[in-house]
């Protein structure tokens, strides 16, 4: 494979579905202006590229996916398709999240159901096992009473833990098939978009704030912020600058970690699907899908471990 077709390889796998919301145009995406030139081109045997400049493109909108006219654009302005621009909604990942959730919340639902006597089911033991785990780590983390906490964090660890997962499907499956169906672009690693670490880190975060107002009060909550560590009057901008940058740090860190090993874990896969023997891909993919098994399930780990830690923190009567 070439460097040119090695970068475009790249680059298509790593740009997002994205919806431009303010014409509702799909980002670095375009749709030929004459669909019976464009095609009479194809078949005299010229590149989709070649026949789209000669015969023109119009922007490819949301109506279109699907239709198999949308054709993916790389070319078009970087600006409109960065990582995070507030005008675009990553339509794959957001979509794939809330389809994992479902996922999530249907399978438990159906082993909830299924807890009747008899033998257990293996989806049964499975969710019990997971249950129990969950419930393991938050009674030895949070010390306080609370009905939240632990319904939080099993979906936590859960959520993440399938959206990590989706970095172990085959690297083309799914890009492949959105292609064929007429969408341009297709990621299919939720965690490795850094819209929505960040956005299940935001969650975190508030609750931190729901936490400590309803343990501490708005007044402990600023105590806190002001009067420590230095409990003194002339130290409060010093320790609201100390304490303001350590709670800040707590969602950004939080959702920076997850996207940051999900991203590098992705990235593996597509260098090595772009090795030139097959075989040569399967050792080395067969040996990193193992591994990135324990990757999927530590982060996962880790984030639920954290959620509890900064929740507990918050519920603490300092």
């Amino acid at each position: 494979m070439s460097e040119h077709s090695s970068q475009e390889y790249i680059a298509h796998h790593l740009h997002f579905l994205q919806l431009d919301m303010r014409d509702g145009s799909i980002v670095a995406s375009v749709k030929p202006a004459n669909e019976q030139a464009y095609q009479a081109c194809l078949q005299s045997g010229q590149s989709a590229q070649q026949c789209l400049i000669d015969t023109g493109t119009a922007p490819c909108y949301f109506s279109d996916l699907g239709s198999g006219k949308c054709v993916a654009s790389l070319e078009q302005s970087a600006a409109s398709s960065s990582l995070i621009n507030p005008y675009t909604i990553n339509l794959d990942s957001l979509g794939l999240t809330v389809i994992l959730g479902c996922v999530f919340l249907l399978l438990f639902r159906y082993a909830a159901k299924k807890t009747t006597s008899g033998v257990p089911t293996k989806l049964q033991c499975f969710a019990e096992m997971i249950f129990e785990f969950v419930q393991d780590t938050v009674s030895s983390i949070f010390k306080r009473k609370s009905a939240l906490i632990a319904p939080l964090s099993l979906t936590v660890f859960m959520w993440v833990f399938l959206m990590n997962a989706m970095d172990l499907l085959p690297i083309d499956l799914l890009p492949s098939l959105a292609t064929a169906i007429g969408v341009p672009y297709f990621r299919v690693v939720p965690s490795a978009d850094v819209n929505i670490t960040l956005s299940m880190a935001t969650g975190v975060f508030l609750l931190i704030f729901a936490f400590s107002f309803k343990n501490i009060g708005v007044k402990g909550f600023v105590k806190s912020l002001t009067l420590h560590p230095f409990n003194h009057w002339l130290f409060i901008p010093i320790n609201f600058i100390l304490e303001g940058v350590s709670l800040l740090s707590k969602p950004v860190s939080l959702g920076l970690r997850l996207f940051g090993n999900m991203y590098a874990g992705e990235m593996i896969f597509i260098l090595i699907a772009l090795l030139p023997l097959w075989w040569i891909q399967w050792v080395l993919n067969v040996p990193w899908a193992l591994f990135h098994i324990l990757i999927v399930t530590l982060q996962a780990f880790i984030f639920m471990v954290l959620t509890i830690v900064y929740l507990s923190m918050a519920s603490e009567e300092d």
